[in-house]
């Protein structure tokens, strides 16, 4: 059963942080023209090359055998996870960059190949450098032997998170403010880096 927790922490992590998220936003431009099986089969594709790749570069950092290189990977690990969730609290300014991912995507749509496809380039494209993608190197530096597991539970939190934008639609964005859903991305954050801190103390 140890294999639960390195799925929880990761679909914990991944599920709030995408929630009000641009990839969230993607999906809900192509929900009203395409199958619901289609869009999550790009999210989880998408979701493998960008967390995936990511867990999987982690993990093999977290397998050398120098604990001293290992040990100061952990610390800077906890240390990101708690500023990420500190400026997660911070007005943040990225108008300019989500509007210049939204043209792309809306390029790509106009592309002759399949949605599934440009899902799941647009969620890996837009994924990297993404606060959730250097958790996604933290995790695997954390848990080097859970690699599948964590990947597991990243694909599963985007694929939940993107479910729900596809059922609730634009009652989500609408009922549950963005500002909320950094803040609460943030706390989560925060809780396991002080988390991580504790384990790597005791």
């Amino acid at each position: 059963m140890s294999f639960l927790y390195p799925i929880l922490i990761a679909f914990l992590l991944v599920f709030i942080s995408e929630l009000g998220d641009k990839t969230q936003l993607l999906v809900l431009s192509f929900s009203s023209k395409i199958k619901a099986s289609t869009i999550l089969i790009g999210v989880a594709l998408g979701s493998f090359f960008s967390h995936g790749v990511a867990i999987l570069f982690g993990s093999s950092i977290g397998l050398l055998n120098n604990n001293f290189i290992h040990d100061l990977l952990e610390i800077i690990t906890f240390i990101s996870f708690i500023v990420f969730g500190i400026f997660s609290f911070l007005p943040q300014k990225e108008e300019r960059e989500n509007s210049k991912k939204d043209n792309f995507i809306m390029k790509l749509s106009k592309l002759g190949i399949g949605y599934i496809l440009i899902i799941a380039f647009s969620i890996a494209v837009g994924e990297l450098g993404d606060k959730t993608f250097l958790a996604s190197i933290g995790l695997g530096i954390s848990y080097p032997n859970q690699k599948l597991f964590l990947i597991v539970g990243a694909i599963l939190g985007m694929v939940i998170s993107d479910l729900l934008a596809i059922i609730f639609g634009k009652l989500l964005t609408k009922k549950i403010p963005e500002s909320l859903m950094q803040k609460l991305s943030g706390l989560l954050f925060i809780v396991f880096g002080v988390i991580g801190f504790i384990n790597f103390i005791f």
